[in-house]
Formats: structure tokens, sequence, C-alpha cells
């Protein structure tokens, strides 16, 4: 009876750890989804995705943690298994999801890259896209995507020149805006991709740690599940 106990102890804590797991996800997709906003609001659907796959992730996780308190107050071993079987699951989601982020971390640079050059490309102050670069530019203190030169590559440049969201003065004159010289002095002097790539890769570096520290948590479920679903198995029945 005490080895009953001291699994069930055991795992039952091991599943509210799990449920918090999931509900760290959870805050966690909330806050990317928040933050991705903020730091790159552009109409892109890969990396939109990106944070309801952590919510989803999530949600998924709390629910099985709560059906894990249960298999194992429960005690019953088909419930044990498939606990056991979703760790696994998840364990295994979460490597490939850092390895995958950690190699296609490039391309995911090139990607967010190309979508800003464009955004600026076909900027015309209003639309989604406008308002999105406007509050890149604003938000990070920023102009254009290397250097607030690219603007003059622009159709928006040839008839109002470079956007009052890149100015760092409350001061700036439209026609000193259509001039790149006269204009270096009155908006910011440092590109947005930069920024935004450098704020990313930093926040993903953490996200990053703190799953990959997770998911090694998982093989302690994993472990305590299936062992204690054989004990339960071959324990003499009443």
């Amino acid at each position: 009876m005490l080895s009953v106990a001291c699994l069930k102890t055991f795992l039952i804590s091991y599943s509210l750890m799990f449920w918090i797991t999931g509900v760290i996800l959870l805050a966690v997709g909330v806050w990317g989804k928040i933050n991705l906003e903020n730091y790159f609001p552009l109409p892109s659907r890969g990396a939109n995705m990106a944070p309801w796959v952590l919510v989803g992730t999530g949600v998924a996780v709390i629910i099985f943690g709560l059906f894990g308190c249960l298999a194992t107050w429960q005690g019953t071993p088909w419930m044990l298994k498939l606990y056991a079987l979703f760790s696994i699951l998840v364990f295994l989601l979460e490597i490939a999801a850092a390895i995958g982020g950690f190699i296609f971390r490039q391309q995911i640079k090139a990607m967010l890259g190309s979508i800003y050059t464009t955004a600026i490309n076909t900027y015309d102050g209003k639309g989604v896209t406008a308002t999105g670069v406007d509050t890149i530019q604003k938000t990070l203190r920023c102009c254009g995507v290397h250097f607030y030169h690219d603007w003059n590559t622009s159709s928006y440049f040839t008839t109002n020149g470079i956007p009052t969201s890149c100015c760092s003065t409350t001061n700036c004159p439209s026609d000193s805006l259509k001039d790149v010289s006269l204009a270096q002095s009155l908006v910011y002097n440092e590109g947005c991709f930069s920024l935004i790539t450098n704020a990313m890769e930093s926040n993903l570096a953490i996200v990053g740690g703190i799953s990959i520290g997770f998911a090694f948590f998982h093989l302690l479920g994993i472990f305590l599940a299936c062992y204690f679903s054989r004990f339960m198995t071959a324990k003499p029945q009443p």
C-alpha cells in the first residue's frame, strides 16, 4: 500500500506540474501574439500562426494534465498508458520545435526581411500594411529596412517623401522629408529589420530554453506513468 501511495503522490505531483506547464505555454502563446503584433504587426500567415500553435499546445497540455491526475487517482492501467503516450508525443514535439527553430532561424529572418521590404515598397500611407509599418517605426524608433534611405526606392517617396512615422522630432516639415539629405537629421537613422530580429531572437532564446527544460521534465512523467501502469497491471486483484 505504501508503494502505491508513493507512486500516486509522485505522479499526481508531476501531473500538476504538467498542468502548470500547459498554463505557462498558453501564457507564452498569448504573450507571443501580443508581442508579435507590437514588433511585427504585418500580415504574415506563417508568423501569425506560431503563437496560436503555443496556445493550442498549452490548452491540450492543460486538458491532459487533468487527465493524468484522474488516471493516477483511479489507477487505471489503460488511462496511465494513454497519458504516457501523450507525454511522449509532447516531448517529441517540443524537441522538434526547438531544433526546427534553431535550424531554420536564418530562413525565418529572411522571410521577415522579404515581408518588410515588400511592405515598404508597397506602402501607401493607409491600410493594414501601412499601419503595421508605421507602428513598427514608431515603437522601435527606426526607419526603413536597413537604413532610412530604403524609402528612396518606394513609390510613396516620390510624391510624399519619407513617412512621418520615421520622424525623431516633433518638427518634421513635409518638404524636408522629400529630400533624403535634409531628412537625415529629422528621422531615425537606424533600420527596423535588425531591431525586429534582435528583439525576436532574444525572446526566442528565452522561450526555447524554457521549452527544452519542460521537454526533458516530461521524461520523468513518462517513466512514472509507465512504471505505475505496469505496477497496477501486475498487482494481484483482490
